[in-house]
């Protein structure tokens, strides 16, 4: 994706995120001119001044890049873990947006072949299921073993070593990361 291809699509969520808090209308969906507008999926993270405030995303096969970014913008909104303190239009000056745009899943038998800052992880057991955007381990200066780890007991609800068990499934993915804060659209 072309860097003038990154900045609409972020002046697009930040648009819809600004419509959405104060009523107003959002951006018409911009016509990105891409060879393929299809996507495995993405993310939207909302940080205000550094302090996560909502990211949430959703895998799929082959959906419009403008319509999930549009979706995930508005769900990051309603980030569970921010309920009791959901983003308010008052924060929108300090909130910084990111959007994952997903590649594929591929499933790995070895699950230490990922590559940390290259790919990100959904770990699957059963009904349990957790992720981990490839960013996240370089974030957190993780190991693959703490990233496996962290994965399977923080977000999947599972034993901090179950990666390792066959039984439990681990895909990996790439992402195009870009943010508000790299292309000054803020």
């Amino acid at each position: 994706m072309e860097e003038s291809q990154r900045r609409e699509l972020l002046k697009f969520a930040r648009s819809v995120i600004e419509a959405r808090l104060t009523g107003g209308d959002a951006a018409p969906d911009p016509r990105i001119d891409l060879p393929s507008r299809k996507c495995s999926g993405a993310f939207v993270t909302l940080h205000n001044r550094g302090r996560l405030r909502g990211c949430i995303g959703r895998f799929a096969h082959n959906v419009d890049v403008v319509h999930i970014v549009r979706d995930m913008a508005i769900a990051a909104l309603n980030d569970p873990r921010f309920a009791h303190e959901p983003v308010a239009a008052a924060e929108l000056p300090e909130i910084d947006i990111e959007i994952s745009i997903l590649s594929p899943m591929v499933r790995t038998k070895n699950p230490l072949s990922l590559e940390l800052g290259v790919h990100g992880i959904l770990i699957q057991r059963g009904v349990r299921s957790g992720c981990f955007l490839p960013q996240v381990a370089t974030e957190q200066h993780w190991t693959k073993e703490q990233f496996l780890s962290y994965c399977c007991s923080h977000k999947a609800g599972l034993s901090p070593d179950a990666w390792k068990d066959a039984a439990t499934e681990v895909y990996l993915f790439s992402a195009e990361v870009f943010g508000e804060r790299e292309h000054g659209t803020g």
